[in-house]
């Protein structure tokens, strides 16, 4: 019994002296100084000290590790383990310079550095007496849908531990209505006589855009099946013959969309003054058509508006747009068909891209790309693309046109086109030179061109395809129902129109 006691008991010290050392070194590696010590980012230090977590009603100040790590028990030291020996190979490694920390805070990137768990365990009641109405709807999707892997407490509350400026969640009803100086109102549109480049004006607004005369011609669809990143979609090639007709200089831009937002939407007409307040006129004429609801939280998210692309709203949307575009102009304004769209793209270059270049040599990522320093300058003179956009949209003064006069073709936003989507829709048409396809008569889902700012060089080619995804970009709306005009989960589509070249452009054999 004394040789047991003699052995046990000093193991019984030494495992209590581990034990307590261990818990005082998780304690001492769980503090904010520590997580700061490492994580060398003044601007989300103070973004972090003006949230809601940093001063709450109770006086309780939430730490760092609170919503980085998940809640003790629920996989605690294995998440503190791994993202430890990652933060810490990054601290000697890398130069903290280096980080994009606006990047890492956008949503898509947050939702795998924050855990439900741990808003879960101070949150307890999601369902307090003071919820608004809006706010029980989407507490209650959120209960029927927890098991999304794309659901997330932040997909709402983004700025609860990172105060973002001017970051709403739940209905924006103050959306667009912008505090300015009296400006010029357009009170009639452009008058166009013939197949010549106009600058539209939008009556009952000060807002008017460029759009570009595209002369008719013959190119050939899609993609030869040697071009690098080519998808089986983008064939068999077709010969394709395009009639004349007009295209935006640029992606619609916030002033455009909202000037429509401005003149259709319910806070729009429901009288001159509200319309009046963002410089726009409430428009005798527009009450037929029904523009969009406010939206949920905020379209732009945060990059701003004026001149950038407009983003977050649906194909219908856009759809819609261009109807009461229509009806204010008295032109055919709609979306460009895929051929309209690949034609004024290419520009009369039958290469990947509208100018020249190789997509394997402009990718920046991957060992082979690094090894070959690849020469990105040609790409970054006309494409707003992963590598230069920081992870946002940009003005359309950042790059330069194609040869038909056209900025951000590709990249910046993809964009809609009017067609149904069909993987194999070139293989469906006639045989022969097809006259102005406009794709399949049905579908599900609407084709997609151009890539964005999110992605590489092979993405973003004259041929590649790509289709809306309604029940995806939607999936964490927690409007009852959902909203048909704008988007939750897509941020990097936009639209450009096209404008007919018909009796009311001053085509004049269009009439006989």
């Amino acid at each position: 019994m004394k040789k047991f006691l003699l052995w046990f008991t000093p193991g019984l010290i030494v495992g209590i002296i581990i034990i307590l050392g261990a818990g005082k070194a998780l304690d001492s590696t769980s503090t904010n100084e520590y997580c700061q010590s490492c994580h060398i980012h003044p601007a989300a230090d103070m973004s972090w000290k003006s949230s809601v977590h940093y001063e709450t009603n109770s006086g309780y100040r939430v730490a760092c590790v609170e919503c980085h790590l998940p809640p003790k028990g629920q996989g605690y030291l294995w998440v503190k383990g791994t993202t430890g020996l990652r933060d810490l190979w990054s601290f000697y490694t890398k130069d903290s310079a280096s980080f994009d920390w606006n990047e890492r805070g956008r949503l898509e990137i947050a939702r795998g550095h924050v855990f439900n768990s741990s808003c879960l365990k101070c949150h307890e009641n999601l369902f307090p007496p003071e919820l608004t109405k809006e706010g029980e709807d989407a507490h209650l999707y959120y209960t029927q849908q927890e098991e999304s892997p794309d659901l997330h407490c932040i997909n709402c509350h983004l700025n609860a531990g990172h105060y973002i400026e001017g970051y709403t969640h739940g209905s924006n009803t103050t959306f667009g209505s912008v505090s300015s100086a009296p400006k010029e109102i357009f009170t009639e549109p452009a008058l166009v006589t013939g197949l010549t480049s106009f600058t539209e004006k939008i009556p009952g607004s000060p807002i008017s855009f460029n759009m570009v005369a595209i002369p008719g011609g013959t190119f050939k669809l899609g993609s030869p099946e040697d071009e690098p990143y080519r998808r089986p979609d983008e064939g068999p090639v077709r010969d394709v013959e395009i009639s004349p007709f007009f295209m935006a200089e640029v992606e619609v831009t916030w002033d455009e969309y909202l000037a429509f937002y401005a003149q259709t939407s319910a806070e729009g007409r429901s009288t001159d003054t509200e319309g009046l307040r963002s410089g726009m006129s409430s428009g005798a004429d527009v009450d037929a058509i029904s523009g969009a609801t406010p939206p949920y939280g905020q379209p732009d998210q945060g990059w701003g508006l004026g001149q950038r692309p407009a983003i977050s709203f649906t194909h219908h949307a856009a759809e819609t747009y261009c109807r009461w575009l229509s009806q204010v102009t008295g032109k055919t304004y709609r979306l460009p068909t895929e051929a309209e769209w690949e034609y004024a793209c290419r520009a009369g270059n039958q290469g990947p891209y509208f100018f020249e270049g190789d997509p394997k040599k402009f990718e920046k990522t991957g060992l082979r790309a690094k090894l070959s320093k690849n020469d990105t300058t040609v790409i970054n003179t006309f494409v707003i693309y992963k590598e230069n956009s920081p992870s946002k949209t940009q003005t359309p003064d950042f790059v330069k046109a194609n040869p038909f006069g056209l900025k951000n073709m590709l990249g910046n936003v993809a964009e809609f086109c009017s067609d149904w989507y069909q993987p194999d829709a070139y293989s469906q048409y006639p045989a022969g030179v097809l006259i102005d396809p406009k794709g399949p008569e049905t579908g599900e889902e609407h084709v997609v061109r151009g890539g964005s700012f999110l992605n590489a060089a092979g993405l973003l080619r004259n041929a590649a395809r790509d289709y809306t995804r309604t029940e995806a970009w939607l999936r964490t709306d927690p409007q009852i129902p959902k909203s048909i005009w704008w988007y939750s989960d897509c941020f990097n589509v936009g639209f450009r129109v096209v404008c007919e070249f018909d009796e009311k452009t001053g085509n004049l054999s269009a009439s006989e």
